[in-house]
């Protein structure tokens, strides 16, 4: 007889799901590929699919193995599957799932002691860094890290290296020789030391189960059944472990949207779900297009917004259908600088809260982390309380490891019976009062208490006879899978980092262009078109309000030399004053299609950049470049940035070679838009014409 938790005995699984994911979760044995978009509801669908696999007895809980992302997100899936009375089933991240597998594996394909996980790659990095002769700033080590990491994950070797970089035009830190032997040394280090890093738990998982048969017999005996969540974002590291797990079975569900891959920098490309089919023929495919998330006024926000991407592969055209009632149209607003636009952003805010929005379903995103000092201390002056997101851990809190403890070792009491009762009384011994107090930190201390009450209330409704001892289980997975819990507090977070929450009220800030498209993306198609797809993760946060601003300056009375950013225009109602555009603004760029020596074709992204075919001899003034690279290290070192934001060697190159006197022949140079010209322009024909003096 099935126990009173068993998926069996909760009759009307499908009950609530909508048409397209019902069919979805009860379809029959993979391959199933599942296009989900924003706000429809996938994790839902592919929680309900796993249960109902196991319902009909199609697999075990304990064979199916998903996998996604985050931590975050596979505990939701946990969480999910646990109200649904599903316990066996492994919901992890890829990393997660091939550390246990890899420790499980090792002593019987190494032999020797587990090589320990190595959390901060930066003191190898740097060893390897200096062995080549680079520099050693935290930022340089940033860049380095970031393409050791791209390359693992793409499943490049160091002596590949350079050539793939060629190939691909891929902006890069150094000269591609120079990160091939940091590469090369840091693995040499790294294995010399006996520690792993991420990227290795996958690679060796993989290299074990391709290379030992009887591993990879016993594993595929132990797990039958696989869902990857978010598969526009897989790597080929990834998809090359998941195809070792497979072991050529296709009794495999994805779940994906290529609309939202946004970390191609990482090596992520929606490839493998946009050819899905054609790997998999027989496959069943489901489309997911009602929006639950998001008021029509939103919806039609976001698919203008992602309707305008250039090159859209038929499997990535989803157009959103709101199901919501309707509310307030998104607010567009225009500053003259960065601080009046944090300071209105903090009074909206303000008016929100008094409306009755929580502080927890609120959030102001931006492109990047720097940007959110302003908005830190006009919320500070507010008054309004906020948690910047990718800050201090929550499991990591002094106080939180006090309530752990505290909870760890509480008697049992048996005249309290009801766990949210019995977790408020072991957290008033460490701080936890009926009211919160007054001041910033002791409010955050009692914040995140509270949190652990509503915790236990949202277990014991989800999970019956739920227990002290059961409370502790969950608290120790989540904090080992970096899973915490709500805490009340405005969030202040990278669109990146946004990716996969939602909120009631998004304000997306900092519109401007050099900033959203990123300064680096402009003159690369592709990198417009991801920066495209961020601004669209940005809006689709949004469940009713939406907020979109910029500055025309950074500093109160600076300059006002900035512009809206391009993704906005046609967005804006045309009553809105930000709607009329100045002339000044709509720089034409015109580019160079034929060599100007030999007045050939240019046919490669390369040959368009330096204005001369690969067949005619380089003309690059030796004295310039130098003096280039040398007025770039020292711009790159005042703003904080690495060289190649500046401008790439590509560029430089170009410009070397080309030597342009005015604006005109500066912006005709593939890669030099109109951000770049009104930013550095002056500067980079200054250089130009010293030289050409001396």
């Amino acid at each position: 007889m099935a126990s009173a938790s068993s998926p069996k005995s909760r009759p009307g699984l499908l009950d609530g799901l909508d048409p397209e994911q019902r069919a979805a979760a009860s379809a029959p044995r993979g391959p199933v590929c599942v296009l989900a978009g924003a706000g429809t509801g996938k994790t839902r669908t592919i929680t309900h699919r796993i249960a109902h696999l196991i319902r009909s007895g199609h697999v075990a809980a304990g064979q199916v193995l998903a996998v996604t992302f985050t931590a975050r997100a596979a505990g939701e899936m946990r969480s999910r599957l646990r109200g649904l009375g599903v316990d066996a089933a492994q919901a992890l991240t890829f990393h997660a799932a091939a550390r246990r597998q890899l420790r499980y594996f090792w002593p019987r394909v190494i032999g020797d002691r587990p090589w320990d996980l190595l959390e901060n790659k930066f003191r190898y990095v740097g060893q390897a860094a200096n062995r080549v002769g680079l520099g050693t700033e935290t930022e340089v080590l940033r860049d380095l890290a970031g393409e050791i990491e791209w390359a693992k994950a793409s499943l490049i070797s160091p002596d590949d290296y350079p050539a793939v970089v060629s190939r691909t035009q891929r902006d890069i830190p150094a000269r591609s020789t120079q990160i091939a032997e940091v590469y090369r040394n840091y693995e040499k280090i790294k294995n010399s030391a006996q520690v792993l890093d991420f990227d290795d738990l996958l690679l060796h998982t993989t290299a074990v189960l391709e290379e030992h048969p009887a591993v990879a017999e016993e594993f595929r005996d132990r797990y039958r059944c696989f869902v990857v969540d978010e598969y526009q974002d897989v790597t080929p590291l990834q998809q090359r472990l998941l195809d070792a797990w497979l072991g050529g079975r296709d009794d495999l569900t994805v779940v994906g949207d290529a609309n939202q891959t946004i970390y191609s920098f990482g090596g992520a490309s929606p490839r493998a779900l946009l050819e899905f089919t054609r790997r998999f023929p027989e496959a069943t495919v489901v489309r997911l297009e009602r929006d639950y998330r998001s008021t029509p006024q939103v919806v039609t926000l976001a698919n203008r917004v992602i309707g305008a991407a250039r090159g859209r592969p038929a499997g990535s055209r989803l157009k959103l259908i709101g199901q919501r009632a309707p509310g307030p149209e998104p607010r567009f607003a225009e500053f003259e600088d960065e601080a009046a636009e944090a300071e209105a952003v903090a009074r909206r805010v303000r008016e929100l809260l008094d409306g009755g929005v929580a502080a927890s379903e609120i959030a102001v995103l931006y492109r990047v982390n720097a940007q959110s000092e302003a908005y830190e201390q006009a919320l500070t002056e507010a008054g309004i309380p906020y948690l910047v997101r990718g800050g201090e851990r929550f499991f990591a809190r002094t106080e939180v490891r006090q309530a752990m403890s505290a909870l760890r070792v509480a008697p049992a009491d048996s005249a309290v019976v009801d766990l949210v009762t019995t977790v408020r009384s072991v957290l008033a011994r460490v701080g936890l009062t009926e009211q919160p107090p007054p001041g910033g930190a002791a409010k955050e201390r009692w914040d995140a208490l509270l949190a652990l009450v509503e915790l236990a209330e949202e277990l014991a409704s989800t999970v019956e006879d739920a227990d002290l001892r059961r409370f502790v289980a969950e608290l120790d997975q989540r904090a080992a899978a970096q899973h915490p819990p709500t805490v009340e507090g405005v969030t202040l977070a990278s669109l990146h980092a946004a990716k996969g929450l939602e909120w009631d009220a998004v304000f997306l800030v900092g519109l401007a262009e050099g900033t959203m498209p990123i300064l680096h993306a402009d003159g690369d198609d592709a990198a417009i078109e991801e920066e495209r797809r961020l601004f669209y993760v940005g809006v689709t946060r949004a469940r009713e309000h939406l907020w979109l601003s910029w500055a025309l300056a950074r500093n109160s009375g600076g300059r006002r030399n900035r512009r809206r950013s391009r993704f906005l225009y046609g967005l804006i109602p045309e009553e809105h004053p930000a709607a009329r555009v100045a002339r000044s603004q709509q720089k034409q760029v015109v580019v160079k299609t034929r060599c100007r020596v030999c007045d050939g074709p240019l046919l490669e992204t390369m040959e368009v950049k330096l204005g001369r075919c690969g067949r005619c001899p380089s003309t690059v003034d030796e004295n310039l470049l130098e003096k280039l690279k040398a007025w770039r290290g020292e711009r790159s070192r005042e703003l904080k940035v690495p060289a190649f934001v500046v401008f790439t060697d590509a560029t430089l190159m170009a410009i070397a070679e080309q030597r342009p006197t005015d604006d005109s022949a500066l912006v005709a140079i593939s890669g030099i838009g109109g951000t770049k010209l009104e930013r550095f322009g002056a500067e980079v024909l200054d250089v130009v014409r010293s030289t050409m003096r001396s």
